[in-house]
Protein backbone atom coordinates (compact mmCIF):
# COMPACT_ATOMS: atom_id res chain seq x y z
CA UNK A 1 0.00 0.00 0.00
CA UNK A 2 1.32 3.44 -0.90
CA UNK A 3 2.03 5.70 2.04
CA UNK A 4 -0.23 8.73 1.64
CA UNK A 5 2.46 10.88 3.22
CA UNK A 6 5.17 9.74 0.82
CA UNK A 7 6.52 12.53 -1.36
CA UNK A 8 7.39 10.17 -4.19
CA UNK A 9 5.20 8.02 -6.40
CA UNK A 10 6.11 4.69 -8.01
CA UNK A 11 3.62 5.33 -10.79
CA UNK A 12 5.00 6.41 -14.18
CA UNK A 13 2.19 8.18 -16.05
CA UNK A 14 1.86 9.07 -19.71
CA UNK A 15 1.13 12.67 -18.75
CA UNK A 16 4.69 12.87 -17.44
CA UNK A 17 5.92 12.92 -21.03
CA UNK A 18 4.76 16.52 -21.23
CA UNK A 19 7.46 17.56 -18.78
CA UNK A 20 10.29 15.41 -20.12
CA UNK A 21 13.24 17.35 -21.57
CA UNK A 22 13.43 14.99 -24.55
CA UNK A 23 9.75 15.42 -25.43
CA UNK A 24 9.06 16.44 -29.02
CA UNK A 25 9.42 20.14 -29.79
CA UNK A 26 5.78 20.30 -30.90
CA UNK A 27 4.58 18.85 -27.60
CA UNK A 28 6.72 21.26 -25.60
CA UNK A 29 5.58 24.29 -27.58
CA UNK A 30 1.95 23.21 -27.21
CA UNK A 31 2.42 22.88 -23.45
CA UNK A 32 4.08 26.28 -23.06
CA UNK A 33 1.59 28.13 -25.24
CA UNK A 34 -1.36 26.22 -23.78
CA UNK A 35 -0.55 27.06 -20.18
CA UNK A 36 0.26 30.67 -21.05
CA UNK A 37 -3.23 31.08 -22.50
CA UNK A 38 -4.79 29.20 -19.58
CA UNK A 39 -3.20 31.83 -17.34
CA UNK A 40 -4.72 34.55 -19.53
CA UNK A 41 -8.17 33.01 -19.11
CA UNK A 42 -7.64 32.53 -15.38
CA UNK A 43 -6.70 36.21 -15.01
CA UNK A 44 -10.07 37.23 -16.41
CA UNK A 45 -11.95 35.07 -13.91
CA UNK A 46 -11.67 37.50 -11.05
CA UNK A 47 -13.45 38.82 -8.02
CA UNK A 48 -12.72 42.28 -6.71
CA UNK A 49 -13.51 43.03 -3.10
CA UNK A 50 -14.16 46.64 -2.14
CA UNK A 51 -10.97 48.34 -0.89
CA UNK A 52 -8.83 45.26 -1.59
CA UNK A 53 -5.74 46.28 -3.57
CA UNK A 54 -5.13 42.78 -4.99
CA UNK A 55 -7.98 41.01 -6.86
CA UNK A 56 -8.92 37.37 -6.37
CA UNK A 57 -8.21 35.40 -9.55
CA UNK A 58 -7.46 31.86 -10.66
CA UNK A 59 -4.04 32.85 -12.03
CA UNK A 60 -2.02 31.26 -9.26
CA UNK A 61 -3.79 27.93 -9.83
CA UNK A 62 -2.56 27.87 -13.44
CA UNK A 63 0.93 28.87 -12.31
CA UNK A 64 0.96 25.91 -9.92
CA UNK A 65 -0.33 23.59 -12.62
CA UNK A 66 2.20 24.77 -15.21
CA UNK A 67 5.03 23.84 -12.88
CA UNK A 68 3.59 20.40 -12.15
CA UNK A 69 2.63 19.48 -15.70
CA UNK A 70 5.43 21.16 -17.66
CA UNK A 71 8.38 20.89 -15.31
CA UNK A 72 11.06 23.45 -14.49
CA UNK A 73 12.04 24.87 -17.88
CA UNK A 74 8.74 24.85 -19.70
CA UNK A 75 6.75 25.91 -16.64
CA UNK A 76 9.07 28.90 -16.42
CA UNK A 77 8.71 29.62 -20.15
CA UNK A 78 4.91 29.37 -20.05
CA UNK A 79 4.68 32.03 -17.37
CA UNK A 80 7.36 34.15 -19.01
CA UNK A 81 5.31 34.04 -22.22
CA UNK A 82 2.27 35.16 -20.22
CA UNK A 83 4.17 38.16 -18.89
CA UNK A 84 5.44 38.96 -22.40
CA UNK A 85 1.91 38.88 -23.83
CA UNK A 86 0.94 41.51 -21.30
CA UNK A 87 3.38 43.94 -22.85
CA UNK A 88 1.24 44.04 -26.00
CA UNK A 89 -2.31 43.16 -24.98
CA UNK A 90 -4.51 43.32 -21.83
CA UNK A 91 -4.03 39.81 -20.50
CA UNK A 92 -3.45 40.70 -16.85
CA UNK A 93 -6.21 40.89 -14.25
CA UNK A 94 -6.59 44.62 -14.92
CA UNK A 95 -7.54 46.30 -18.19
CA UNK A 96 -4.17 47.88 -18.94
CA UNK A 97 -1.04 46.51 -20.55
CA UNK A 98 2.48 47.50 -21.47
CA UNK A 99 5.62 48.14 -19.43
CA UNK A 100 4.26 51.27 -17.74
CA UNK A 101 1.16 49.41 -16.55
CA UNK A 102 3.12 46.33 -15.46
CA UNK A 103 5.74 48.18 -13.45
CA UNK A 104 3.21 50.61 -12.06
CA UNK A 105 0.74 48.06 -10.73
CA UNK A 106 0.75 47.43 -6.99
CA UNK A 107 0.24 43.72 -7.72
CA UNK A 108 3.16 43.48 -10.18
CA UNK A 109 5.28 41.55 -7.69
CA UNK A 110 2.90 38.62 -7.94
CA UNK A 111 3.17 38.65 -11.73
CA UNK A 112 6.97 38.77 -11.69
CA UNK A 113 7.03 35.81 -9.31
CA UNK A 114 5.04 33.51 -11.60
CA UNK A 115 7.94 32.19 -13.73
CA UNK A 116 10.07 31.62 -10.61
CA UNK A 117 7.27 29.84 -8.77
CA UNK A 118 6.47 27.60 -11.74
CA UNK A 119 10.16 26.71 -12.14
CA UNK A 120 10.52 25.91 -8.44
CA UNK A 121 7.40 23.72 -8.45
CA UNK A 122 8.64 21.96 -11.57
CA UNK A 123 12.03 21.26 -10.01
CA UNK A 124 10.62 19.99 -6.71
CA UNK A 125 7.96 17.82 -8.34
CA UNK A 126 10.45 16.12 -10.63
CA UNK A 127 10.69 13.36 -8.02
CA UNK A 128 7.87 14.40 -5.69
CA UNK A 129 5.02 13.19 -7.88
CA UNK A 130 2.67 11.79 -5.27
CA UNK A 131 -0.27 13.86 -4.07
CA UNK A 132 1.63 14.79 -0.91
CA UNK A 133 4.78 15.58 -2.85
CA UNK A 134 3.14 17.68 -5.55
CA UNK A 135 1.07 19.53 -2.96
CA UNK A 136 4.14 20.30 -0.88
CA UNK A 137 6.01 21.49 -3.98
CA UNK A 138 3.06 23.72 -4.86
CA UNK A 139 2.94 25.09 -1.33
CA UNK A 140 6.57 26.19 -1.64
CA UNK A 141 5.78 27.77 -5.00
CA UNK A 142 2.94 29.68 -3.36
CA UNK A 143 5.37 30.91 -0.71
CA UNK A 144 7.55 32.38 -3.48
CA UNK A 145 4.58 34.17 -5.04
CA UNK A 146 3.36 35.71 -1.80
CA UNK A 147 6.82 36.68 -0.58
CA UNK A 148 7.67 38.60 -3.74
CA UNK A 149 4.12 39.89 -4.07
CA UNK A 150 3.93 41.28 -0.54
CA UNK A 151 7.36 42.94 -0.71
CA UNK A 152 6.44 44.69 -3.99
CA UNK A 153 3.00 45.64 -2.64
CA UNK A 154 4.53 47.19 0.46
CA UNK A 155 6.65 49.64 -1.48
CA UNK A 156 4.36 50.20 -4.47
CA UNK A 157 1.29 50.91 -2.34
CA UNK A 158 3.23 52.93 0.23
CA UNK A 159 1.86 51.05 3.22
CA UNK A 160 2.77 52.49 6.60
CA UNK A 161 3.61 49.11 8.16
CA UNK A 162 4.63 45.64 7.02
CA UNK A 163 1.64 44.21 8.84
CA UNK A 164 -0.66 46.15 6.54
CA UNK A 165 1.10 44.71 3.48
CA UNK A 166 1.06 41.16 4.87
CA UNK A 167 -2.62 41.51 5.74
CA UNK A 168 -3.69 42.93 2.38
CA UNK A 169 -1.33 40.84 0.26
CA UNK A 170 -1.25 37.50 2.05
CA UNK A 171 -3.48 36.89 5.07
CA UNK A 172 -6.68 37.69 3.18
CA UNK A 173 -5.77 35.09 0.54
CA UNK A 174 -4.50 32.24 2.74
CA UNK A 175 -7.66 30.13 2.73
CA UNK A 176 -8.37 30.84 -0.93
CA UNK A 177 -4.93 29.76 -2.07
CA UNK A 178 -4.90 26.79 0.28
CA UNK A 179 -7.93 25.53 -1.65
CA UNK A 180 -6.09 26.18 -4.94
CA UNK A 181 -2.98 24.31 -3.75
CA UNK A 182 -4.95 21.25 -2.66
CA UNK A 183 -7.21 21.40 -5.72
CA UNK A 184 -4.30 21.54 -8.18
CA UNK A 185 -2.57 18.74 -6.28
CA UNK A 186 -5.67 16.56 -6.57
CA UNK A 187 -6.06 17.41 -10.26
CA UNK A 188 -2.44 16.59 -11.03
CA UNK A 189 -2.50 13.33 -9.08
CA UNK A 190 -5.82 12.38 -10.63
CA UNK A 191 -4.69 12.94 -14.21
CA UNK A 192 -1.47 11.01 -13.58
CA UNK A 193 -3.39 7.93 -12.47
CA UNK A 194 -6.44 8.21 -14.70
CA UNK A 195 -4.19 8.85 -17.69
CA UNK A 196 -2.57 5.45 -17.29
CA UNK A 197 1.03 4.39 -17.34
CA UNK A 198 3.51 1.80 -16.14
CA UNK A 199 4.94 1.26 -12.69
CA UNK A 200 8.57 2.05 -11.99
CA UNK A 201 10.82 2.11 -8.96
CA UNK A 202 10.64 5.20 -6.80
Amino acid sequence: MTNVFSLRSSHAAFIDRLREENASLLLQVAGVVGFAFLTVLAAKIQFRVYLWEVPITLQTATVYASGLYLGTRNGFLAQLLYLALGLFMPVYAGDGYGTSYLFGAVSAGYLFSYPLAAAAIGALSKRWKSFSGSTFATLLGAAIIFTIGVVWLHYAAGHATWYESIDKGFLRFVLIDAVKVVGVGLLYSGTRFLGGGLSEGA
